[in-house]
């Protein structure tokens, strides 16, 4: 094997193939010829990309890897790493940006030339953009020629790569795939809640030309910023400020200055005199060592000084302290923040003087820790033309909306950014700001979602700012109307599951027909296999959630990155989930036809001319079944669709069987409508009573 080829793991030749690891476990026991591993270890070995190519094209299970493929592979297999591979590539994707004329000089010479050639490009590159390379804390640097010469030929492809898709287009699909394979590496902003909080500082009469986000991450928060002059970023991570810098020398123009450093923001500000029009910030949450101990006659702490179970204060404070007068920040914190007694006197003088504007539940599920309701806190700088507002903005988007034919919307589940519907968050969010702002009085109260509070009622002992506690109740679901619809609805239901119901078995001696597998259906041309979770776009997405609670298309599809066509379902096609065990398969009808198909979640199409759906839904759906086909690891189950079996039988056969699946798939979603109505009634019935909006008798 040649001196640092790119090598690839078992993951990586799944994907290249389109087939699941355990399908490259067999290959590695069945194939003697296999090609033996090079690195990693026992457990994870890591096998040569050149033999792996090779070979899976000798077996006829692979034509040519896509350029975007390779370019993962040689990146992810990087001798170096896969992040300093990535900073790499960033750099010659900034140069080809910024001076594509030199980049047919600098690869027409040898690799060894062109390391030499190129670090000096990129150095004159990153300095005009970034600064001189001696300022103190500059994020990004260029690398020498020996660092840069095992990155050639990765960046040789990179480059052929853009040529086809956009100089940032390639590096947000590399950088994404980077942060998907290490989901416990990156702290995330999801775009939809970066969109929103840019917005939020965006309206007024002065537009934010100079943002800071001091705590930048991935750098999402001032990507999502329109048209700034100047972006300032500081992160801890060097290799995240790396990459972080780079992504928003690709995404902004010339025109827009860039700032971006490395180090401890609260111990070691960056920009100690920078007054900026406004500060985005998704800090660190419950960190106790921010700096307590060093810190305590910091002139930052203008409100207080925080506790030191209050890094959020903390980061507060600096986010102020780094405002012009009149300015605005907006900050994700974590629900305590709002009402723990130890931070009750900071908030407190933040309501006093009139810094704090508005306080946000967000639905669980806008950012990580997905499952609880995150807060955005609006600030603004006080100053000598400025007087206090006397009402503080709080607005509750936690809830989910209902609907009277669905029932109550289920919870968000952990990860379940999928669906959650942004627009919606943003629509509600955004008109409360805009008319608490522009009316210049308290916003009119919405029962259940948004009240311009008197500062007064929230300066007692606790200092409350949960924007739960002080809303009007929302009427019983919906109010008494709502309720009796709900009943007609729950009534009509429950009549047709009475009508759905399954009629008596007939026994029968267990059947033994020929069996097949749904691999070798699908190398017979029966059906295809698809797997979901890519593509961008603007349309729905059928998520594992929808699958499993038989619900309309609830996620969306990431609006930016590399333009990668999503697998669009159609009437007829099986979709099954992956992860978590379980029986379930849903035949896609005419309504979710069309939708993207989501994360973890696996499509089956048939050829109707040999294959009813509702009879390979059916048959997939056996526990037994299931079982054969699912590897089991220590916290999740996973299905390979491919193991999966089904009797040979004759179309006709095959229909009869399609039709008894068909009406007990129609008799569970009754039921499953019923329990939820039924859900939604009882429970509004209590609010009802409660609250006095239903009589007892």
């Amino acid at each position: 094997m040649p001196e640092n080829s790119t090598e690839v793991t078992a993951a990586g030749i799944a994907r290249l193939a389109g087939v699941g690891r355990a399908a490259v476990s067999n290959w590695r026991r069945r194939h003697a010829d296999f090609p033996k591993p090079v690195g990693g270890t026992e457990t994870s070995p890591s096998f040569a990309l050149s033999e792996v190519e090779q070979w899976l094209r000798d077996q006829g299970k692979l034509a040519e890897v896509p350029l975007r493929e390779r370019v993962w592979q040689q990146l992810a297999g990087h001798p170096a790493g896969a992040v300093p591979a990535l900073v790499h590539t960033g750099c010659a994707l900034l140069l080809l940006r910024t001076a594509p004329s030199t980049w047919p000089e600098i690869t027409a010479v040898s690799d060894e030339g062109m390391a030499g050639v190129l670090s000096l490009a990129v150095d004159k590159v990153l300095t005009t953009r970034f600064g001189p390379a001696a300022e103190a804390g500059r994020a990004v640097h260029a690398p020498s020629p020996a660092e840069l010469l095992p990155s050639v030929p990765l960046l040789r492809a990179a480059a052929e790569l853009a040529a086809g898709t956009g100089v940032q287009e390639t590096f947000e699909f590399l950088l994404g795939r980077q942060l998907d394979a290490n989901p416990r590496q990156y702290t995330l902003t999801p775009p939809g809640l970066a969109e929103l909080m840019a917005a939020l500082v965006e309206t007024g009469e002065r537009p934010a030309r100079t943002v800071l986000d001091p705590a930048a991450g991935t750098g999402a928060l001032l990507r999502a910023v329109g048209r700034p002059a100047a972006l300032y970023a500081q992160e801890n991570d060097p290799d995240l400020a790396a990459l972080t810098a780079l992504r928003l020398a690709l995404h902004t123009d010339t025109g827009c200055a860039l700032a971006a450093r490395t180090g401890d923001t609260l111990r070691a500000d960056a920009f100690p005199q920078l007054a900026a029009d406004a500060v985005l910030c998704h800090p660190p949450f419950n960190e106790r060592n921010w700096g307590h101990d060093e810190l305590a006659y910091d002139p930052r702490w203008e409100y207080g000084f925080p506790a030191r179970t209050e890094s959020e204060l903390a980061w507060v404070q600096h986010a102020l302290a780094h405002l012009r007068e009149g300015g605005t920040a907006v900050l994700l914190m974590p629900p305590a923040a709002a009402s723990r007694r130890s931070g009750r006197r900071i908030r407190a003088d933040l309501l006093r003087r009139g810094a704090l504007r508005a306080v946000i539940a967000l639905p669980a599920g806008a950012a990580p820790p997905y499952g609880i309701p995150l807060h955005l806190w609006v600030l603004r700088k006080p100053g000598s033309g400025l007087h206090p507002s006397p009402e503080l903005l709080l607005v509750d988007t936690a809830e989910p909306a209902e609907s009277p034919s669905a029932g109550p919307a289920p919870a968000a589940p952990v990860g379940g950014r999928d669906r959650l519907d942004w627009q919606a968050v943003h629509g509600a969010v955004l008109d409360a700001w805009k008319s608490f702002e522009d009316a210049g009085h308290p916003a009119a109260a919405r029962p259940g979602a948004g009240r311009a509070v008197p500062v007064i009622e929230l300066l007692d002992d606790d200092v409350d700012l949960a924007p739960a506690r002080h809303l009007p109740p929302p009427a019983a679901a919906g109010g008494p109307a709502e309720l009796i619809r709900v009943r007609e609805r729950l009534t009509e239901t429950l009549g047709l599951t009475g009508t759905l119901t399954p009629s008596a078995v007939t026994p029968s001696e267990p059947a033994h027909w020929p069996l097949t597998t749904v691999g070798e259906l699908a190398r017979a041309g029966a059906l295809q296999l698809r797997t979901g979770g890519s593509g961008t776009g603007p349309g729905p997405v059928l998520t594992e959630h929808d699958v499993l609670g038989s619900t309309a298309p609830s996620g969306s599809l990431p609006v930016d990155g590399p333009a990668e066509e999503p697998v669009l379902v159609e009437p007829g096609d099986v979709v099954v989930p992956v992860l978590g065990g379980g029986s379930v398969a849903r035949v896609v009808d005419d309504a979710t036809a069309g939708a993207a198909l989501g994360r973890n979640l696996q499509l089956l199409r048939p050829d109707p001319t040999a294959i009813d759906p509702w009879f390979l839904a059916g048959f997939l759906r056996g526990t037994a079944n299931n079982r054969q086909a699912s590897s089991y690891a220590s916290t999740a189950t996973r299905l390979d669709a491919r193991r999966l079996q089904l009797p040979r039988l004759p179309l006709a056969e095959q229909q009869r069987y399609g039709q008894r699946f068909r009406a007990l798939a129609e008799f569970e979603d009754a039921l499953r409508l019923t329990g939820r109505l039924g859900g939604q009634l009882v429970q509004g019935m209590y609010d009802g009573l409660t609250d006095g909006t239903v009589a007892p008798g």
